[in-house]
């Protein structure tokens, strides 16, 4: 009986991170409510805090989809040991700037969601960034030597902060922004000039 218990909890998890995937593509986090999520997943609104202790915690568990995706994109892109430092940063971040346009929602909600003071933020979240840092720092750390591996790390993450800046500003048509048809070569201008 418990095993059968269990696998409900599992398939009703599972179903409830699938549908609000689905719904954070399509709307962003703030569709992500408990009584429509119960409704659409057919189970009472208690069901879902039997599985997850509140909303956000859903929403971390599709950010962490969301991150594996980003990780995957932008490893195909950059992630080869054959191309020049420079131009391996440079496809890392074209990565990010097109699955950042091509998924807005999912993308935005990696970093909208707002956690209490009192949350640690989960360690394979951490494990996600650190592995999307890791890519950015093995190009840098071929780019500079002599760096300690302390600030090849902050240097990764320097640049992971100013592309996010550019690409966040840019697609969001902030007006301190680059015109959207214009972030491909604005990245491409600030990674050039690292050499």
């Amino acid at each position: 009986m418990a095993k059968k218990t269990e696998a409900r909890r599992a398939d009703l998890r599972n179903k409830l991170i699938d549908i609000a995937e689905t719904w954070i593509a399509e709307d962003g986090m703030d569709r992500i409510k408990a009584r429509p999520l119960a409704a659409e997943a057919g189970c009472a609104i208690g069901a879902i805090y039997n599985v997850f202790g509140d909303l956000n915690d859903l929403v971390m568990e599709v950010n962490s989809r969301t991150f594996a995706k980003l990780g995957r994109d932008v490893g195909e892109k950059g992630n080869d040991p054959n191309l020049p430092p420079v131009e391996a940063l440079t496809r890392l971040a074209l990565a990010y700037l097109t699955f950042a346009r091509e998924n807005p929602k999912a993308w935005r909600t990696l970093f909208d969601l707002r956690l209490s003071d009192d949350m640690n933020v989960p360690e394979w979240y951490l494990d996600e960034l650190k592995q999307l840092f890791s890519y950015i720092a093995t190009p840098v750390a071929r780019l500079y030597p002599d760096l300690p591996p302390k600030e090849v790390e902050l240097m990764a993450r320097g640049l992971f902060s100013a592309v996010h800046g550019i690409v966040t500003l840019g697609l969001e048509n902030r007006i301190s922004g680059v015109p959207p048809e214009n972030l491909e070569m604005m990245i491409k201008l600030v990674l050039k000039r690292l050499s």
